[in-house]
C-alpha cells in the first residue's frame, strides 16, 4: 500500500540480502549465557595445555642424557620418582621481529634414570644444579584435569543444551510444570465496560465478581458460589474477553492456559500440569482459572476407542478430581471457553463441577452498534459515519468480525488519502469481508463479462420480486476473492431466528437466478453457477431430513443433527454416516431433485415475464460494471 509519504531511508552502508544478520540474544540464551560458556572452556584447555603439553617431551635414553650433561649441554636436572629433566640454555638461531638477537630458549631432556652415586658425581663434576620434585601436588592434579574438569565442561554444555531444549518446550526436566500465563492481582485493565453485546453473559458473571469482592456476603447466607463457569458460545463473540473481565472487575490474579497445553506426548504430563496448576492457584487464591478451548482436554470418553488417546483421559479424570477436591469457599473460580458443548464429557457439566453454562450468543443490531463504538473509539471518523447503518450491514457478524471491519475502514481511509473514516470505508470494508478482495486486474474476456452481468442480474431480480427476500445492497461484476467473477450482495433489514418454508424456498429461487437467466439469455449455461447450486441443494436437502418439511416424511427428523446451537447452519460439521434405509435415501434423493426443478421452471418464468428489465439492468451493470442499492431499485421502481 502507498500513500505517497513515505518516511526518507536513512544514510547507511547498503548490503546485499537485507545486511548482516546477527544472532537473536533470546534464540541462543542470551550473549552473557554463551560468553561464560566460552570463556569457561578457553581456561579450561588452556590449563590442560599448560599442564601436560610442557611435560610431553619425547624421552631419550639415559646414556645420551649422561652425555648431554657431561657436554656440559645440560645445566639444571629435575629429579622425580617417575622421570629425570634436563634442562639447557642456548642462544636464538633465528632473528624475530622485535625480539632481542641475545634471546634465550630452554630445551628439555627427559629420560628414565638411575640415581647412583656415579650419576651424583657427574653431576657435581659438571657443576649442574640439581634438585628432587614431590609429584604428590601433581597426582592431584592429574586428577582434576583429566577427570573433574572435563566433567564440569560436558556439564555446563548440557546445561546450555537443556536450556535451549527449554524454550522450545522440549525440557524433559519441566514437562510437569503447568505453561499457565499467570497475570498478577492489578494488572489486568479490561472491565465489563470494555464489552458490549452480551448483556445477559455479563449479568451471570457479575454474581462471580460479586463472590470474588465480597464471598462473606454468601458464605453468611449458606449460599456456595458456582465452581466453574462454562462460557460457551461461537468463534469471536467475546469469550476470551469476557474473563478477563471477570479478573479485572474482581482484582485477582488470572490464570489463563489452553486445553492444548495439558496434553503432550509423554503419558501422565498433562494429570502433572493439571496438579501443579491448582497447587499455584490454591496459594494465589482468591483468584480465577480460566481454560480456553476446553473441548481440547474436555472430550467425551464414551464413544472414544479403548486405548486410543489414554493420555487425554488421564488429563481429563485428573481435572474432575481437582474440581471436586476445592473448597467452594476458598475464592478459587474456574472459568473456560468453548464453542463445542456438544463434545464435552458429561462429568465435566454436571452440578458440582461446570455447572454454570453462560451463552456467549452472537450479538444482535443494539449488540452490534455498542461493539462498533467501543472498537471505533481509537478511530477518527467522520460526522456523517452512521454506525447503526454499519450494525444493520453486518447481521452476523460477531465481535471479532466488528473490530476486523473497523480496522479495515481505517486502513482503506489512510488509502485513499483522507484522514477521517467515511461510511464508505465501512461499506467497502464490508464488501470485503464478505466478498473478498477486489481483483481489479484480472482481465476478462467481453462475452463472459456478458454472462456474468446477466447472472448477477438474474440474482438481483429474483431477490427483488421474490416476497421476504433480503433487499439487494449491490450488484458487480468485479471480480473478488477465490473465483467469483461477480455477485450480489443482500443484507437483511433486521436479525432472523425463523425461517418459514415459503422463506427457505425464496432463498432456493434466488440462488437459482443466475443459471435461468444465463439459460435464457444465451440458451446455454456455463459453471459460474456451481456455489449457487451447491448451496440450493443444500437447503432443499436440509428442509427434508432436519425440517420435517417433506411430503412421504412430514414432521419427521431423518437425522440426529438438529438445528445447530452455536454458529450458522453452514459451519455445522459434516454428516459422514446415513441414519436412514437405501429406499430413504432413494426417496432424499427424488424429492431434492423435485424441488430443485420446480423452483427453477419458477425461476424463469418469472424472469421471462420481466426479460425487458432483465436486459436493461444488465447492460447498465455491463457499463458501469456496480450499481448500488438505490440505481437498482429506481431500475425496478421505473418497471
Amino acid at each position: 500500500m502507498d500513500d505517497g509519504n513515505k518516511k526518507p531511508k536513512k544514510n547507511g552502508p547498503r548490503f546485499p540480502f537485507g545486511g548482516p544478520q546477527l544472532p537473536d540474544p533470546k534464540k541462543f540464551g542470551g550473549w552473557k549465557f554463551t560468553i561464560i560458556y566460552i570463556v569457561i572452556l578457553i581456561v579450561g584447555m588452556s590449563l590442560f595445555n599448560y599442564v601436560f603439553m610442557n611435560r610431553m617431551n619425547p624421552a631419550i635414553d639415559f646414556s645420551e642424557f649422561k652425555a648431554r650433561i657431561a657436554s656440559g649441554e645440560i645445566k639444571r636436572v629435575e629429579l622425580t620418582d617417575s622421570y629425570f629433566t634436563g634442562y639447557t640454555t642456548q642462544r636464538q638461531l633465528t632473528q624475530l621481529p622485535g625480539l632481542r638477537s641475545n634471546m634465550r630458549t630452554a630445551n628439555v631432556y627427559r629420560t628414565v634414570g638411575i640415581l647412583t652415586e656415579d650419576f651424583i658425581r657427574l653431576l657435581d663434576n659438571q657443576g649442574v644444579a640439581y634438585y628432587a620434585v614431590s609429584r604428590e601436588g601433581s597426582a592431584i592434579l592429574n586428577i582434576i584435569f583429566s577427570w573433574v574438569l572435563p566433567i564440569v565442561i560436558f556439564f555446563f554444555i548440557w546445561r546450555f543444551l537443556m536450556k535451549r531444549l527449554g524454550n522450545m518446550g522440549g525440557n524433559v526436566l519441566s514437562v510437569g510444570q503447568n505453561r499457565a500465563v499467570i497475570v498478577a492481582e492489578g494488572d489486568i485493565v479490561t472491565r465489563f465496560s470494555d464489552v458490549a453485546g452480551v448483556d445477559e453473559a455479563k449479568d451471570e458473571l457479575v454474581e462471580v465478581v460479586d463472590f470474588l469482592k465480597n464471598p462473606k456476603k454468601y458464605t453468611d447466607i449458606g449460599g456456595k458460589i458456582p465452581k466453574g463457569v462454562l462460557l460457551v458460545g461461537p468463534p469471536g463473540t467475546g469469550k476470551t474477553l469476557l474473563a478477563r473481565a471477570v479478573a479485572g472487575e474482581a482484582g485477582v490474579a488470572f490464570f489463563r492456559m489452553s486445553g492444548a497445553d495439558f496434553v503432550e506426548m509423554f503419558v501422565g504430563v498433562g494429570a502433572a500440569r493439571v496438579r501443579d496448576l491448582f497447587k499455584q492457584a490454591r496459594d494465589k487464591a482468591p483468584c480465577i482459572i480460566f481454560i480456553d478451548e476446553l473441548d481440547a482436554v474436555g472430550k467425551s470418553r464414551i464413544n472414544n476407542i479403548a486405548g486410543a488417546n489414554d493420555e487425554r483421559e488421564q488429563t481429563l479424570n485428573q481435572l474432575l478430581v481437582e474440581m471436586d477436591g476445592f473448597d467452594a469457599t476458598s475464592g478459587l473460580i474456574i472459568l473456560a471457553a468453548t464453542n463445542r458443548p456438544d463434545v464435552l464429557d458429561p462429568a465435566l457439566l454436571r452440578p458440582g463441577r461446570f455447572d454454570r453454562q453462560v451463552l456467549v450468543d452472537r450479538p444482535d443490531l443494539k449488540g452490534r452498534e455498542a461493539i462498533l463504538s467501543i472498537h471505533s473509539k481509537a478511530v477518527k471518523l467522520s460526522p456523517q459515519v452512521d454506525l447503526a447503518a454499519v450494525a444493520r450491514l453486518t447481521s452476523g457478524f460477531v465481535g471479532a468480525d466488528l473490530a476486523n471491519i473497523v480496522n479495515e475502514a481505517a486502513l482503506l481511509a489512510v488509502r485513499g488519502g483522507r484522514t477521517l473514516v467515511i461510511q464508505k470505508d465501512f461499506e467497502e470494508a464490508i464488501e470485503k469481508t464478505v466478498a473478498g478482495l477486489q481483483k481489479k486486474n484480472r482481465i476478462i474476456k467481453d462475452d463472459e463479462r456478458r454472462v456474468v452481468a446477466f447472472h448477477e442480474t438474474g440474482h438481483a431480480l429474483i431477490a427483488a420480486f421474490t416476497p421476504g427476500s433480503d433487499p439487494v445492497q449491490k450488484i458487480s461484476i468485479v471480480p473478488r476473492g477465490f473465483g467469483a467473477l461477480g455477485y450480489t450482495l443482500q443484507m437483511p433489514v433486521e436479525d432472523r431466528y425463523l425461517m418459514t418454508e415459503d422463506e427457505l424456498l425464496g432463498k432456493i429461487n434466488v440462488l437459482l437466478g443466475g443459471r435461468a437467466a444465463e439459460e435464457l439469455v444465451f440458451d446455454k449455461i456455463s459453471t459460474g453457477a456451481a456455489n449457487d447450486i451447491t448451496k440450493a441443494a443444500d437447503i432443499a436437502r436440509r428442509m427434508i431430513t432436519d425440517y420435517g418439511m417433506s411430503a412421504r416424511f412430514k414432521n419427521v427428523a431423518l437425522t440426529q443433527r438438529g438445528a445447530s446451537m452455536l454458529g450458522n447452519q453452514e459451519q455445522r460439521e459434516p454428516q459422514f454416516h446415513r441414519e436412514y434405509s437405501e429406499s430413504t435415501q432413494q426417496y432424499i434423493d427424488e424429492e431434492m431433485a423435485s424441488i430443485m426443478e420446480t423452483q427453477y421452471n419458477i425461476v424463469k418464468t418469472m424472469l421471462s415475464e420481466r426479460r425487458s428489465l432483465l436486459d436493461s439492468v444488465a447492460v447498465q451493470l455491463l457499463e458501469k460494471e456496480t450499481l448500488d442499492e438505490h440505481e437498482f431499485k429506481a431500475m425496478v421502481d421505473a418497471l
